[in-house]
């Protein structure tokens, strides 16, 4: 058996009350944050760890599962366990919705894309009209009908979020809005050529375990949250012209806000 390279894994502490699983999880879950496995790296074998730690087979998939079970790695049967790659992307909460992105052409989340150096797509596009649920009918002024725009955004082929934009179909009917593409900038571009130039945005944001239906839209593998964000943007007139439902991979993204002191 091949020993591991001195100092890549550290070793058991007898002395603890910690479970010697949990023990060996922790090893290599510090191995991976410091960059030891970088992301994609193959981690020791099963033979390799049992030798290392002095323990049964049984104890280091024990350890290997919990990892799996934070999404930190991922299995690959008859290949090995591997480190998950987590590309971020980060969203600018003050500047991604800039009305100089929307004058070049650029969506938020092509300007996030382009700012990771990744290829943006969008795909499973959906738009109808439809009575709207008890909240986005409370957020928009209590409309009867709205129009649904519903579309996976993916980078570099992942799905990283899916998302579903609410407009009052007053609005949006027989407009851009309710085409599939409605070109440069995005709906908030066409909502602007319209006369309803946005004033502010408002996001609620909270984190939380996937449904059986996120978890297949988003390929997540297990124990990945989501990040559930409800946004409703606002015209100069106060009123609300859109509410975004959108869900997204936590492990693709970091939130990134200003605020001000004062």
């Amino acid at each position: 058996m091949v020993a591991l390279p001195s100092g890549l894994l550290g070793s058991l502490d007898p002395t603890s009350d910690r479970a010697v699983f949990r023990q060996i999880a922790d090893h290599l879950r510090e191995a991976i944050d410091k960059g030891r496995f970088a992301e994609g790296a193959k981690l020791p074998s099963e033979s390799e760890l049992v030798d290392h730690f002095g323990v049964s087979r049984m104890t280091v998939r024990n350890a290997l599962s919990m990892l799996q079970s934070e999404g930190l790695v991922s299995s690959e049967h008859g290949k090995g366990v591997f480190v998950r790659p987590r590309p971020p992307v980060r969203r600018l909460a003050s500047d991604r919705f800039a009305r100089r992105h929307r004058e070049q052409g650029k969506s938020a989340f092509t300007m996030e894309a382009e700012a990771a150096g990744s290829r943006p797509e969008v795909d499973n596009l959906e738009v109808k009209e439809e009575r709207p649920s008890a909240d986005v009918s409370a957020r928009l002024g209590a409309p009867r009908r709205v129009l649904a725009r519903r579309r996976r955004y993916l980078l570099d082929g992942r799905p990283v979020e899916f998302a579903t934009s609410y407009l009052p179909l007053d609005l949006a009917r027989d407009t851009p809005i309710a085409q599939p593409n409605p070109g440069p900038g995005g709906i908030y571009a066409r909502l602007e050529e319209l006369g309803h130039k946005l004033d502010h945005f408002e996001e609620e944001i909270r984190a939380r375990m996937p449904s059986p239906q996120e978890i297949k839209t988003l390929r997540l593998a297990s124990g990945v949250p989501v990040i559930h964000l409800v946004r409703t943007a606002y015209d100069t007139k106060g009123r609300a012209v859109e509410v975004c439902d959108t869900v997204m991979a936590a492990d693709a993204y970091v939130l990134s806000y200003q605020l001000p002191a004062t």
